[in-house]
């Protein structure tokens, strides 16, 4: 069964929640967090993407910025100043377009990652395992939340609905357009009772940041000689939403080399194992069925479903096996750097620029469903790279997990 424990926070002042809250780190490369940033000294992401405040091509693994983001969050902590508060759970509205989804914040255990009981449907790169790692470890704390998903259960939506009946601690619309509106649950152990009955979690967005924070708690464990395995780092900072109330944007793909050929030539192979027809619109509307854009053009394709089985049917894998492999000779998406993904929220017109930018190719996919998520991860199985985007992104500095 679940747990969701309450747990030490440090809370940023109510006045200061909208100039602290940051995008997630992992959603902006440098420049655009440093221009996400500027003029704005308590952006959060002075704390996550460090290297915006240190000179230009300073190497992002490299010992100084681990030391910047401590001395920023130390910074932040005591200017601000951020308040502790011990025995936490939060309830935190997202809601964006007239859409909203309430998850509620809190730890979750992480022998129960460790376990498979927090399913997981992505694998994860060493090298940001290293990285989250390092930075957890160095700054002691938990800064940016996990995304969790569960099968939704009345129960637990009506102690919510209480604890959203009280006065918000924050109220604030982002610069996208996402208001982020938290409650403090005054009686926490009831809220968190109810999700004894919640048979599993699963992540939904943050494998990196979960698989960190068992990085970071085995590291913690071993250089403390009394370790019980009830201290604050046995548990990772997340906000659990229920399924009903969660959205999967696609996660689209742009082919940038094409090996010498033209976008036509490459549009030509591809109509030798899929056929093309002009698109009425760039964005699929059922499984099964892809776009693609190149030469000034969209134009759909359908993929035959080769058996019964869960990964083999995900259009990611349909695109991938019949299409991006045979025709482009993309083996690792992981790896080849001839591939990029670009996440729905930007858009179809973010993929044509991106096309016809570097003479490539780009493909819409149809999202992938809660259902499929699921259905992988009960498999124990791991779905192709870059599968699934969840909008809206949870902010980071709000709440900060002391470890």
């Amino acid at each position: 069964m679940a747990s969701l424990a309450p747990i030490t926070c440090w809370m940023v002042p109510p006045s200061f929640a909208a100039d602290v809250a940051s995008v997630p780190y992992d959603v902006v490369d440098t420049a655009e967090a440093a221009a996400l940033a500027a003029g704005n000294p308590r952006s959060f992401l002075h704390v996550i993407r460090p290297e915006i405040d240190l000179p230009p091509g300073t190497d992002l693994y490299g010992d100084d910025v681990y030391a910047a983001a401590a001395e920023g969050l130390q910074r932040f902590l005591a200017e601000l100043p951020y308040a502790e508060a011990p025995g936490t759970l939060l309830v935190y509205r997202l809601t964006q377009d007239g859409r909203s989804q309430v998850g509620v914040v809190g730890g979750c255990s992480v022998d129960e990652y460790d376990s498979g009981g927090i399913a997981i449907h992505e694998r994860t790169r060493q090298k940001k395992e290293d990285d989250r790692a390092r930075h957890v470890t160095t700054m002691r704390c938990q800064a940016e939340p996990i995304f969790l998903a569960y099968r939704g259960r009345a129960e637990i939506d009506a102690v919510v609905a209480k604890v959203m009946d009280g006065d918000p601690l924050y109220d604030f619309e982002a610069d996208d357009g996402v208001r982020h509106t938290v409650w403090r649950a005054l009686d926490a152990d009831a809220l968190s009772a109810a999700f004894e009955a919640v048979p599993r979690l699963y992540v939904a967005d943050g494998h990196h940041r979960a698989k960190s924070a068992s990085r970071a708690r085995q590291t913690l464990a071993a250089a403390n000689p009394n370790h019980t395995g009830d201290e604050a780092y046995n548990r990772v900072l997340a906000v659990v939403f229920p399924d009903t109330q969660l959205a999967i944007l696609p996660y689209n793909r742009v082919v940038t080399d094409l090996g010498g050929r033209t976008q036509q030539e490459a549009l030509d192979a591809i109509a030798a194992v899929a056929t093309l027809s002009p698109a009425d619109s760039p964005s699929p509307d059922r499984r099964g069925c892809f776009a693609v854009y190149g030469a000034g053009q969209w134009q759909r394709f359908t993929l035959s479903v080769p058996g019964d089985g869960i990964i083999e049917n995900l259009d990611a894998s349909l695109l991938q096996e019949q299409v991006l492999g045979p025709v482009f000779g993309i083996v690792d998406p992981r790896t080849d750097e001839r591939i990029g993904f670009v996440g729905g929220s930007r858009g179809t017109d973010e993929l044509e620029r991106r096309a016809d930018a570097c003479g490539g190719l780009a493909f819409s996919l149809h999202p992938t469903s809660l259902a499929e998520l699921f259905a992988v991860s009960d498999a124990d199985e791991i779905m192709p790279p870059k599968s699934t985007w969840f909008e809206p992104k949870l902010r980071s500095g709000l709440f900060v997990h002391k470890i």
